[in-house]
């Protein structure tokens, strides 16, 4: 009969995301935390997995550009805590913003918006810091045009005076992302909705 960490090793090795980012939790199907706990420790000590931060492991892949370890997958490791304690969490307006090109500014440090409570924690090294939000904010968690709700709510109001906001979204953002800002108006802030119009202009939502 395969242990503990044979059976953790394989779901891991199995798993579709070769930089997936685990937890305890993960395997509580095959034995009790204690046990889970013990076979986790032996397996890094064992150099099969390491710990990225407390309770948060993944498999160390070897980066052939950087010659050594690669680093861990933040987002996998966001999504493995938000699992693993069942709240929501997602990127803040700045790094939406960069990341859909609408600024150059970089973040000093990995933010993202939560409905947990506020902490700071370090993964691999790296500083990430997760800030409760109202309701409000975290009802667009998982929703295709969350990125831009969030960018747009980080550049603020003045945006709407800056045409080059809404044209470089109308050409850059995918038609089930502009489907879904049509059919959430109603969750957004008023002053958010003219913008909207721009930016799916000529979008009809698909039936």
């Amino acid at each position: 009969m395969n242990s503990i960490a044979d059976k953790i090793m394989k779901r891991i090795s199995s798993h579709d995301e070769e930089d997936w980012v685990c937890t305890p939790k993960d395997f509580l199907d095959f034995g009790s935390r204690e046990a889970v706990d013990q076979a986790l420790s032996r397996l890094v000590k064992a150099g099969q997995l390491r710990r990225v931060s407390r309770g948060l492991y993944d498999k160390p892949r070897f980066s052939n550009i950087l010659q050594r370890n690669a680093p861990v997958n933040v987002e996998s490791a966001v999504d493995a805590l938000a699992r693993r304690d069942g709240i929501r969490i997602m990127p803040n307006g700045l790094v939406a913003a960069n990341n859909l090109r609408l600024t150059n500014a970089v973040p000093a440090r990995t933010v993202y918006d939560t409905d947990g409570r506020s902490k700071t924690i370090t993964i691999d090294g790296r500083t990430v810091q997760f800030k409760h939000v109202s309701p409000k904010i975290m009802q667009w968690s998982g929703r295709p045009a969350a990125p831009v709700v969030q960018a747009l709510r980080w550049l603020g109001r003045y945006v709407i005076t800056n045409p080059r906001v809404p044209l470089s979204l109308n050409r850059y953002l995918p038609d089930h992302v502009k489907n879904d800002l049509i059919q959430n108006k109603c969750d957004l802030p008023g002053w958010m909705l003219p913008l909207v119009e721009q930016i799916t202009l000529g979008k009809t939502v698909d039936v």
